[in-house]
């Protein structure tokens, strides 16, 4: 692939000439074959009277192995006299490997006549032994002995590069650096894989062998690995573009992030439903921009991944891409100039969908940042970690006595945050005692003494500990709520129903704020008034909940989730909610408005289904009943739902490969190999359900560029 454009299509081979090409781009393109994209041709035509429409159907290419298609021009061709037209084709057989055909007339004549034609025998033959010797050279007995010897070489050659693949492999899953400081054969620290290399060797007699005589290719430097790990990229990418191709609807999610070398990264997710009907999300690339991350740098990333998978000019594909997922940043979301609407004016069904995970972490912000009074307990909890960090002493005594570290706290996941209130709440008593510890012990100096004894007075305020039982309550739940969200398979339906538990479990808190304020305010009123915290409980449970409320509603397309919710079911079955169906019909056009209220009309009268918790489940339940003809419509519907994703948690993982791959000893790492070692590590299940993933790998290697050491079969 040249530029995003096939080299097995029309646009490429009418810019790029057949002959001129190298003997391994010809190949290449005979291994790919003709290209086969869908023609639109209508031709009006009357017999008899009668008007038809003559169209295109793609069962043309079965019946014709060598046709092949340009869905620019909407016109058929000849492939093999398509590639050697300059030198056979000449006459009235250009029009099948110059302009095309686009008149569907008398067709099927048409192509017979055309096969029968000594011009297009010519060019299919050329075709057929492209890559080939010659015939009589087959013949000779001694040619024979050459290619078994041949093949022989071959097949070791093989088996030594599938060993070095493996060993790469390897070391990609485990996020494990190559290369060594210094590789010479004398080092003692040669690197991860020539270590793996040399163990694989002292296990297989064929490797030893091959490291110990080879002369012209031992396939251990870092420029074989380099072109290795842009194979696997190649293969595993081409695996992802073909299942993307195939499915009915796939989501975009995308975030950015700085890497080590102050570099920004924009990682790409797809999400889908593959053949086997198993939800997919998996990265396709990490793209470096480099003209700041403006919203027009950001889209024109954004669509040139997106027209390899799923082209702005095809109808068909257009409408395949029904959701676009990121973060609240004003430059992804602004509905004016942001990437979200420049996406949209090329696919109108991507909607966007605002990372509720992000939304989580703005509802928690809000009501945490109002009152001053909690902001300064938060601003405590930090206190308590920094205390330790700064002194190995300190951390000796904490060790000793609570034998639990102190987590650090993040200001943007509150996710940190409810994992340093939960341990203070749970180790506040021991806490105390190694506060006292240090305030009372001679060891330490001046400014800890003062410190801790500052935390003493902490851990016994009254209005401290409150907060602390309070906030103890209310991030238990948050963080059961961010933990549902940041699964894989969660749909709009299950977030709907989890989000309405979350708004619940806040409303029962809010009524467990008197018995927690009795708790621990028993006496009179302490300075500030003692009332004000139960109203400060009360404001802070309020704002929680219409934060929530506010943010988390399920409008606009959304809403289409609500018609296959198994809860509603009994209600719609004697109410059809039919303004919610005109609302899911005017987001997504390709659904079929009355054959899709009859089916659901079925499934809401029918008390089999009510037993579903979420979307996926009723899909499952619909695929493994072969009920998938008879509810074509509600499986499209529910295909939709499933494929809209709710967060971009599966980038945010990708970000955390990232750093883990592209280390400060690592940062000069070129894109290309990121990104290889980023899918290996993150897609690892790939390289196993890829069929025959080493072979394709060695393919590709064979032909990327000619070779000393023999790889292909004669």
């Amino acid at each position: 692939m040249t530029s995003g454009i096939a080299m097995n299509s029309i646009e490429f081979l009418s810019k790029n000439p057949f002959e001129r090409l190298s003997l391994g781009d010809k190949l290449a393109i005979k291994q790919l074959g003709p290209d086969k994209p869908d023609i639109q041709i209508a031709q009006p035509t009357k017999v008899r009277g009668k008007t038809y429409i003559r169209t295109f159907s793609r069962g043309w290419y079965e019946k014709k192995k060598l046709l092949c298609g340009c869905s620019k021009r909407n016109t058929v061709f000849c492939f093999p006299c398509l590639l050697f037209r300059s030198s056979v084709c000449t006459g009235q057989g250009d029009v099948w490997s110059t302009t095309g055909v686009c008149d569907l007339k008398h067709f099927s004549e048409r192509a017979k006549k055309h096969e029968q034609s000594k011009a297009h025998l010519q060019c299919a033959m050329k075709l057929a032994m492209l890559g080939q010797v010659n015939i009589a050279t087959q013949l000779d007995e001694g040619y024979h002995v050459s290619v078994r010897n041949h093949n022989k070489e071959v097949d070791n050659n093989r088996h030594i590069l599938s060993k070095l693949i493996d060993c790469i492999k390897f070391c990609g899953a485990f996020e494990l650096a190559l290369r060594g400081h210094d590789e010479s054969g004398s080092s003692e620290n040669p690197g991860v894989f020539l270590g793996l290399v040399d163990l694989v060797a002292s296990l297989d007699s064929a490797m030893r062998d091959h490291l110990d005589t080879a002369t012209v290719f031992k396939g251990t430097s870092n420029r074989i690995q380099n072109e290795l790990l842009d194979c696997m990229l190649d293969v595993m990418q081409g695996h992802i573009i073909q299942d993307l191709k195939n499915t009915d609807f796939l989501a975009v999610q995308a975030d950015e992030t700085t890497d080590v070398s102050t570099h920004c990264q924009f990682v790409i997710v797809f999400r889908y439903i593959d053949k086997a009907n198993t939800l997919q999300e998996r990265l396709f690339s990490f793209k470096q921009i480099d003209g700041g991350t403006t919203a027009e740098a950001i889209s024109k990333v954004l669509l040139q991944q997106l027209g390899v998978v799923c082209s702005a000019e095809n109808d068909v594909d257009r409408e395949r891409l029904i959701a676009q997922t990121f973060d609240g940043a004003s430059v992804m979301r602004g509905g004016t100039g942001g990437v979200r609407r420049k996406i949209q004016d090329l696919y109108p069904n991507a909607h966007f969908i605002h990372c509720y995970a992000h939304q989580l972490n703005l509802v928690m912000q809000q009501a945490v940042s109002s009152v001053a009074s909690v902001r300064c307990f938060f601003s405590d909890i930090c206190g308590f970690c920094s205390f330790f960090s700064r002194s190995p002493k300190r951390t000796a005594t904490l060790d000793n006595i609570v034998a639990r570290r102190l987590p650090r706290v993040s200001q943007t996941r509150w996710n940190f945050h409810s994992r340093a209130v939960s341990t203070v709440y749970e180790n506040k008593d021991v806490l105390l005692e190694c506060f006292k510890t240090i305030r009372e012990s001679p060891e330490f100096d001046s400014t800890s003494i003062r410190e801790a004894n500052g935390y003493c007075r902490m851990l016994t305020d009254k209005q401290f500990l409150f907060f602390l039982e309070l906030f103890n309550t209310i991030l238990s739940r948050v963080d059961i709520l961010f933990a549902q969200l940041q699964r894989r398979q969660i749909d709009i339906v299950h977030g709907q129903r989890v989000l309405e538990n979350f708004v619940n479990s806040m409303a029962k808190v809010r009524d467990s704020v008197p018995s927690i304020y009795a708790q621990y305010i028993t006496d009179t009123p302490q300075r500030g008034g003692a009332p004000n915290l139960q109203r400060i409980g009360y404001e802070v449970c309020d704002t929680v909940i219409a934060n929530a409320k506010d943010r988390f509603q399920f409008t606009g397309h959304l809403a289409a989730a609500v018609l296959v919710d198994s809860a509603r079911f009994p209600e719609f079955a004697d109410n059809f909610p039919k303004e919610v169906l005109a609302k899911a019909i005017h987001a997504y056009p390709v659904l079929n408005n009355a054959r899709l209220q009859t089916e659901l009309g079925l499934i809401y009268e029918n008390p089999d289904f009510r037993a579903c918790s979420s979307a996926m489940a009723l899909f499952q339940l619909f695929c493994k009943n072969n009920l998938v003809e008879v509810f074509s419509e509600t499986l499209k519907l529910l295909r939709i739902i499933i494929t809209t994703p709710m967060t971009t948690a599966e980038s945010e993982r990708c970000f955390s490969t990232l750093k883990r791959i592209k280390t400060f000893l690592r940062n000069t790492m070129a894109q290309d190999r990121l990104n290889a070692l980023a899918m290996l590590s993150i897609e690892k299940r790939l390289t196993h359900d890829i069929p025959d993933f080493n072979r394709l790998v060695i393919e590709k290697f064979a032909h990327m560029k000619d070779r000393r050491a023999k790889f292909l079969y004669k």
